[in-house]
């Protein structure tokens, strides 16, 4: 299917985004991203940098030829924090590609939109590809876009949770009239999460815990490959319209009438 995504425009012909963290080493992660079919993968440099158990050595275990390398902010509690760790990712990998993420909030790790805007802001000025990362909140996207991110990236539940596609009807206040790609990211579990996604009319998804802990991740990642690719397809055909009452699947028309029994002579 000649369908391919383009962010910033460059084009890819893969719909699926994989995280980095949680894998058990660097060899499962490296198959998974093989089996995913994945062409861009973020990173959290801050933890890459700081050296934090799983992250360590991470950026060399990758192949970045194969890869749109995709930093990211996480752990990252405010708009001047976020800008600080974007610059010194761009400083460490010469990439000004950023998913960004201002999340104050340790319990349920819910992002900051205003802090997400203002530090958005900063880096488009600064000549980043922005990535953000957001509460699914049509408003905010529209500002986003028109601040001059890339794509607006809202979560499906927290982080982490596998819980799915809570909150459909708010993603569809960000996908009504985006002018941006919508990359639907956080808390999808299962593939059937990520089709739902792309049937509602996301034009990506971004996985990793729900892969990264799977029981078999490499299964898992070519899983929710097929997933993509259905929930993709089954958005540009085009749904049927939904009905109060039944409808036959065979036409009523012609339909051979057999006799009533108690009318048949023996």
């Amino acid at each position: 299917m000649n369908d391919p995504l383009t962010i910033a425009h460059k084009t890819f012909s893969s719909r699926l985004m994989l995280g980095t963290g949680k894998y058990h080493d660097f060899e499962v992660m490296n198959d998974a991203l093989e089996a995913s079919g994945t062409q861009i993968v973020t990173v959290a440099i801050r933890r890459v940098e700081l050296k934090s158990p799983g992250h360590d050595g991470l950026l060399d275990a990758l192949d970045l030829d194969k890869f749109q390398l995709l930093p990211n902010t996480a752990g990252c509690r405010t708009a001047e924090e976020a800008v600080r760790v974007a610059k010194l990712a761009r400083a460490a990998t010469g990439v000004d590609w950023l998913k960004l993420e201002v999340i104050p909030d340790p319990k349920y790790l819910l992002p900051d939109p205003i802090g997400t805007l203002r530090a958005a802001e900063m880096l488009v000025g600064e000549g980043f590809t922005v990535l953000p990362y957001v509460q699914p909140d049509g408003v905010l996207a529209r500002l986003l876009e028109a601040a001059g991110c890339a794509t607006v990236m809202p979560l499906a539940s927290p982080i982490g949770t596998g819980k799915g596609l809570r909150t459909p009807e708010l993603i569809r206040t960000v996908l009504d009239g985006a002018g941006v790609p919508i990359v639907v990211d956080a808390g999808l579990g299962v593939p059937s999460d990520a089709a739902q996604a792309m049937e509602l009319g996301a034009d990506a998804v971004l996985v990793n815990t729900a892969i990264a802990e799977a029981r078999d991740p490499v299964a898992m990642a070519r899983a929710f490959a097929l997933g993509v690719e259905a929930g993709r397809l089954g958005f540009l055909a085009g749904r049927m319209d939904m009905r109060e009452s039944a409808s036959p699947s065979s036409p009523v028309a012609g339909v051979v009438r057999l006799p009533d029994p108690e009318t048949v002579e023996g």
